[in-house]
């Protein structure tokens, strides 16, 4: 079957893709074990640890559905600034008329600035949102564990981090639980509930019901590296980069990704976030990772010489000043030939059909690993995350869904065919493998 044949979508469809999106999204919020009418922990106050963009996103997002929160931050510049760019957030949506100013000020109102830990003690919940270190939140969580009281629900703002390692050092290991918003966290719909070991049944109960309140869809995930939605897209990154080492180039990556329906390709997106996300994390790892397969590190030498994207003026492309457009960059598309040569990789020509495959089935194959290890509850609740969380085109139903329209038995053929032409990373998932032979789909869990 051809790219064209594959991923081409009728009208019908798009119906039935759209369809299931809502069935997906409304599913989510049932959780097998609690029951819906169980009573839930109160939220009357809400304490937010750290003020920077993620802190002061999820303050705005509670005091826009009227529950006051403490802003905290360790130090009085911290503070400002997260609190004036709330304000700033404000105003543009005033500017926009989103929003009139008597609102505006109503929700200004309730939040309040504080330099104390101590200002947590009247919290229900308590939402830590410092940057990804395992030794600085278990630090506060020490603190939280001390000051809190009784009953008050403490989460951790982590997009990858392991929950149980925060929760352990507490006495209250029922309280924790992973809270995972997307950024800005006071626009992106998804919400990651993070359920830990000893996660009380109430307080996955009381946080995938304040998500809704918040506008929010909720979607529960056990503890893996990267949860649901990170540990699908690191497969993604990871084979486009391999792309671009093999013999595409940034903007065939991303001009076959368009032409899928993203509404940016992954080049382009590393450029806008900054190419230096995640750089010491990942500098860090080098040491200690296993060296029995391949890694892209094309992305870490980018930020070596400077590439960092859009803030730099270059990265995957170049930009001009003033101007956001992504340029072919010759001096680039240079480097990554002699990355190549220097690796023993022949460069070859990629077809769309091959790009779109290898990004998105690596992505598939995750999935059916998470289904099988109940780290997703679901096939449309990886879906959903999906969909309302990472801009997979809404035509095509989110990554589970595609591979059901696709058919199991064609993606599996693909995911062989790479396995054995590229090793490790695309080792077929047994779930996968044995939905196959029964000749059933990921809709018929």
């Amino acid at each position: 079957m051809s790219t064209n044949d594959l991923f081409t979508v009728t009208e019908a469809e798009r119906e039935r893709a759209a369809q299931h999106a809502r069935s997906a999204a409304a599913e989510a919020g049932r959780i097998p074990g609690i029951d819906a009418q169980a009573p839930l922990r109160p939220i009357h106050r809400v304490a937010v640890i750290g003020a920077g963009t993620m802190g002061g996103g999820i303050a705005m997002s509670l005091a826009n559905i009227g529950i006051p929160v403490t802003l905290i931050d360790a130090t009085q510049q911290g503070l400002e600034r997260g609190l004036q760019r709330v304000r700033d957030n404000y105003e543009g949506s005033v500017s926009r008329g989103k929003l009139d100013a008597a609102e505006r000020d109503r929700r200004m109102a309730l939040i309040t600035g504080s330099l104390q830990m101590a200002d947590v003690r009247d919290a229900d919940l308590i939402v830590e949102a410092v940057f990804e270190d395992m030794g600085l939140k278990q630090d506060i969580f020490r603190q939280l564990d001390r000051l809190a009281k009784p009953g008050a629900i403490l989460a951790t703002n982590t997009s990858g981090l392991d929950v149980d390692q925060i929760a352990a050092v507490t006495t209250r290991p029922q309280d924790v639980v992973g809270a995972h918003f997307f950024s800005p966290a006071h626009v992106m719909k998804l919400l990651e509930v993070v359920r830990a070991e000893a996660t009380a049944t109430d307080v996955i109960a009381t946080l995938m019901d304040l998500g809704r309140r918040m506008g929010k869809v909720a979607v529960l995930s056990r503890i893996y590296p990267g949860f649901i939605g990170n540990a699908l897209f690191r497969n993604y990154t990871r084979e486009a980069h391999f792309l671009v080492e093999d013999g595409a180039l940034p903007h065939e990556v991303d001009a076959a990704l368009k032409k899928f329906g993203y509404a940016m390709g992954i080049f382009a997106v590393h450029d806008m976030a900054g190419n230096d996300v995640g750089y010491q994390t990942r500098k860090a790892q080098m040491a200690t990772r296993p060296a029995d397969r391949r890694w892209n590190d094309l992305i870490l030498k980018l930020c070596d010489q400077g590439r960092l994207g859009q803030k730099s003026g270059k990265g995957w492309y170049r930009y001009e000043k003033g101007d956001r457009t992504p340029r072919r960059d010759p001096e680039l598309e240079a480097f990554i030939a002699e990355e190549s040569a220097r690796m023993g990789i022949q460069r070859r020509p990629m077809s769309e059909d091959e790009i779109i495959k290898r990004c998105l089935y690596g992505m598939i194959n995750e999935g059916a690993k998470l289904l099988e290890q109940g780290i997703a509850l679901r096939p449309g609740d990886i879906d959903t995350v999906y969909l309302t969380g990472y801009g997979f085109p809404a035509h095509h139903g989110g990554p589970m869904f595609l591979a059901d329209r696709i058919g199991l038995a064609n993606v599996l053929a693909d995911i062989r065919r790479f396995h054995a032409q590229d090793g490790y990373w695309w080792e077929p998932a047994p779930l996968l493998e044995k939905l196959v032979a029964e000749g059933r789909r990921f809709g018929d869990l």
